[in-house]
């Protein structure tokens, strides 16, 4: 599925690349403290300061989940334990992850595609929110990326070095967040649909799928003790528990806008400009369209399957490892839209691309204002004298319930441990 290039448009397009990801770069370090502190990075900054036997038990006995971004936290918070430091841990990542969607959307639908689809996934208001967001879906989103890319390397020619690689980075997607999982579960579904006309072919395959399911036997046992053990259901925060087939649509379709645009008229062009870039994928290059059909099809299977009982919370961020996808099957749109002008399909493209990047900036903005333009003043201020007046009051064997923002800058201004 790799595309040849000449020498000079390979270099017109790493130096394109080049440049979307030092801009997106650039961005997040400009604004990588205007989100005020959330009581989630509190938690990660009190967690993964602890010894790292407790973190462990805390992270996988308790908390659940992301043991290897709880584990990154606690070595970049022994550098400098500060917010900002937390925040790189989910900032880098991304900014990592550009060239690699690039790749990967090189190898689906062509280097003058990808290119398109990594300006949509660095403007994609879930990319600019979980990098700055101090969790582990900046990680989740690299990390995903890189395995599916490696597994295109590795079924080209299946050697045992390219699917240990792959394999290594599937165990990191799934000890990043358990939905990884899903992620595993995408891949087993393409590599079958792909091999079903040569079984032979999935022989080492399936040697490596299994290795993966077994190393990741620790994280699986956690992760369904900690299932069973809460009820993910409860909350808030725009997901919600999947109670019908309705609900895993209207989850779906809210993901897509948070991936995309979210306002419901714009959300409708996007959708079938979407579909339509994946058939059209899908008529050129038989394989990328298999991966983009499971990587929406399994989920939405597994959803629907899942639902009844199950608790099952979800929010945007489960499903960004779908995002480098989703740009490309638009990208393909904007690419194959643009040329039926004919004469005019570089200008035809640029619009459509510009409109696009608008739409998706105009969206983040309007979901999390304070991301672009900085936390009001008066809120800042309020939230600085009340760290102040726990940092001059509290004492070592005070007990503070919850994981308060206020507790993150009361600590950060001198407050008893």
């Amino acid at each position: 599925m790799q595309s040849r290039l000449t020498p000079a448009l390979e270099t017109r397009w790493t130096l394109g690349v080049g440049a979307v990801t030092i801009a997106l770069a650039a961005v997040l370090a400009a604004r990588l403290t205007a989100w005020p502190p959330n009581e989630d990075e509190a938690l990660v900054w009190f967690v993964a300061q602890q010894p790292l036997g407790d973190l462990l038990h805390t992270a996988m006995g308790e908390r659940g989940g992301a043991p290897l971004h709880f584990l990154l936290a606690h070595v970049v918070l022994g550098i400098s334990p500060t917010l900002g430091a937390l925040r790189l841990l989910s900032a880098i990542p991304v900014v990592l992850a550009l060239p690699v969607v690039a790749a990967l959307a090189g190898r689906l639908a062509g280097r003058r595609t990808a290119l398109v689809a990594t300006i949509l996934v660095a403007a994609s208001w879930t990319t600019f929110f979980h990098a700055i967001f101090a969790r582990m879906y900046g990680l989740f989103l690299l990390t995903t990326a890189l395995s599916f890319l490696l597994l295109l390397r590795a079924l080209e020619r299946p050697t045992w070095s390219r699917l240990a690689l792959w394999a290594i980075a599937a165990l990191a997607a799934i000890a990043t967040q358990p939905y990884g999982a899903l992620v595993l579960a995408v891949q087993a579904v393409f590599v079958a649909a792909r091999g079903a006309r040569a079984p032979r072919t999935l022989a080492r395959p399936a040697v490596a799928f299994a290795a993966v399911v077994l190393a990741a036997t620790p994280l699986w046992v956690t992760y369904a003790r900690l299932a069973d053990r809460f009820d993910v259901g409860a909350g808030g925060g725009g997901g919600g528990e999947l109670g019908s087939p309705g609900d895993v649509f209207a989850y779906l379709w809210s993901t897509l806008g948070d991936l995309t645009v979210g306002w419901t008229p714009a959300e409708i062009v996007v959708s079938l400009a979407a579909l339509a870039g994946a058939v059209v994928l899908f008529r050129a290059r038989r394989e990328a369209g298999l991966l983009v059909a499971a990587v929406v099809l399994v989920p939405m299977v597994a959803l629907v399957a899942a639902r009844s009982g199950s608790g099952l919370f979800l929010e945007t961020r489960h499903l960004i490892f779908a995002l480098p996808f989703v740009a490309t099957a638009l990208a393909v749109a904007i690419i194959r839209g643009a040329e039926l002008s004919r004469v005019w399909a570089p200008i035809a493209a640029g619009v459509a691309l510009a409109a696009l990047v608008a739409g998706e900036v105009a969206w983040g903005f309007d979901r999390t204002p304070w991301l672009y333009e900085g936390e009001p003043a008066a809120r800042t201020e309020a939230r600085a004298a009340a760290a102040e007046w726990l940092a001059r009051r509290t004492r070592s064997d005070d007990v503070l319930l919850g994981y308060e923002p206020i507790y993150f800058d009361a600590a950060r201004a001198g407050a008893s441990d």
